[in-house]
Parts: C-alpha cells; structure tokens; sequence
C-alpha cells in the first residue's frame, strides 16, 4: 500500500487483493496501524462484485469497521453498472457522497478535487 499525503490527507492507495469478506477489512486496518492515515482509496477493481448489492451486507460490514477505528473510505471508478440496476445502492451513492465519511468517485482527479 501507498501513502500519500493529498490537500493535507493522508492517503493510503489500497492495491492488495480483492475486498471479498469482512476480515479484509481488518487487514487493511492493520496494515496502516501507526501510519496516521485519515482515509483509504479502494479502486473498484480490489472489490468483489457482491460489496455492491447491498443486499450481501459486504459493504455495510467493511465501510462500518473502517469507519469505527476513524477512517474514511473513497470508492474509485466506474460502479454505473451497478447503480443502474439497484436504486438502493444509488440511493447509498448519493447519501455516502453527501456525508463525506465514504465517498464513490470516479476517478482519483475526483478525490484530489474533493479533499
């Protein structure tokens, strides 16, 4: 994993393997202990198919135990394939965006834009 520091965040860019399970969360969280890190940026690609249909309950396990040991998590690219075909997960898009404690954007321009 990378840390950069971005507009005064500290950034950790996730490049390990797909998220499929909770416990991928804590990997992750362990993996950054002690490196100050406000907020992790996941690609879309290190996650499993089923951390979108909210239904799984995949993505409400790992955003929670990334939020409850402080950090922020930023979804980047392209999810329209999903959004098109779940209004809750649309409806999710929308109210993580508006919030700013999980983010999907598309793009890492997007993030550098948004922090």
């Amino acid at each position: 994993m990378q840390v950069e520091t971005i507009k005064g965040v500290r950034v950790v860019l996730y490049d390990g393997p797909p998220i499929a399970r909770e416990l991928d969360a804590n990997d992750i969280i362990g993996a950054t202990y002690g490196l100050e890190v406000d907020l992790i940026a996941v690609p879309v690609e290190n996650l499993v198919d089923d951390f979108f249909w909210l239904s799984t309950g995949l993505a409400g396990a790992v955003l929670q135990k990334m939020q409850q040991y402080g950090f922020r998590v930023a979804v980047l690219g392209d999810i329209s394939r999903f959004t098109a075909e779940s209004l809750s997960l649309r409806d999710f898009v929308y109210e993580s965006n508006k919030r700013g404690q999980t983010m999907f954007l598309p793009d890492r321009a997007a993030l550098e834009a948004r922090l």
